[in-house]
């Protein structure tokens, strides 16, 4: 790619990729949301959460990350700022103390990480994410454990979105390169039918070409309406494609704005994106 490939506000407000007709659709009808001011009306939010790992020390200080539908918004900030962990409260994975997680307006906090699944979250951690001695095939069909319907739909679904899976669906997924991985990782995420995907470091490890290429994938999901959480290592990259963007430092909110705000922010381009 030449230039910024994520210029002119590629992709987040165009919502004319449609899904293949009589497929279905790869997302559950996320409710419409209202666009927040405070983030007390998005369509999930983690709000002023306060929490940490089993009785250990707070890791998160009033910390609030939301989303709407068809919106990317990404968590951004130093090592150990609390990225993941406030991913990780939002899906559940730690005892959030004080705060609350709502999605599609329901309460939430109380659930378990595989409770919230089958309310429709979809969660991609940053390793581990796939089955490498089953068939590319069969990490998506293991995707749709919650479902007992026909999923061949949501699979060619899937299949348009990443044609390198489609060319490789009888291969073992350990024999996979790095981002081919990751891709295998989202789309069986998406064949739960999710109301909103959230992707812990999709391109940790993989090259600056793949990772263009991942995020040219993560905006054509947007596209169709799912609302994207995603942390990311990749700062300025995540940014330039994101509606609204979270800098965590010490697990509390340090800069909140959208993409374009937080690239133009001097200090956060000072202290976060390298002047």
């Amino acid at each position: 790619m030449s230039g910024n490939p994520y210029q002119n506000d590629r992709g987040n407000k165009d919502r004319s990729i449609a899904n293949s007709a009589g497929q279905g659709t790869l997302v559950a009808s996320p409710g419409t949301g209202e666009r927040r001011d405070s983030g007390q009306k998005a369509f999930l939010i983690g709000d002023t959460m306060t929490g940490g790992y089993g009785n250990g020390p707070d890791i998160l200080h009033d910390c609030t990350i939301a989303v709407n539908p068809g919106e990317i918004a990404v968590i951004v900030g130093p090592n150990g700022a609390g990225k993941s962990t406030a991913m990780k409260a939002v899906f559940g994975m730690l005892n959030v103390r004080s705060g609350s997680v709502r999605l599609d307006g329901e309460d939430i906090t109380d659930l378990s990480p595989q409770e919230r699944v089958r309310r429709g979250m979809g969660f991609v951690p940053q390793t581990s994410n796939i089955f490498t001695s089953m068939t590319v095939e069969e990490n998506l069909e293991m995707g749709a454990f919650i479902r007992d319907d026909d999923i061949s739909g949501t699979m060619a679904q899937v299949f348009d979105l990443f044609p390198i899976l489609k060319e490789k669906r009888n291969q073992p997924a350990g024999e996979l390169s790095g981002g081919q991985r990751q891709q295998v990782a989202v789309g069986r995420a998406l064949m739960t039918q999710p109301k909103v995907l959230m992707l812990d470091e999709p391109t940790a490890g993989v090259s600056p070409i793949v990772m263009d290429e991942l995020f040219d994938r993560i905006i054509e999901v947007a596209r169709t309406g799912l609302p994207v959480l995603m942390v990311e290592q990749n700062a300025r990259q995540a940014l330039e494609i994101a509606d609204q963007g979270y800098v965590l430092v010490q697990g509390r909110n340090a800069y909140t704005g959208t993409g374009k705000e937080l690239l133009a922010d001097p200090e956060v381009r000072k202290s976060f994106l390298g002047g």
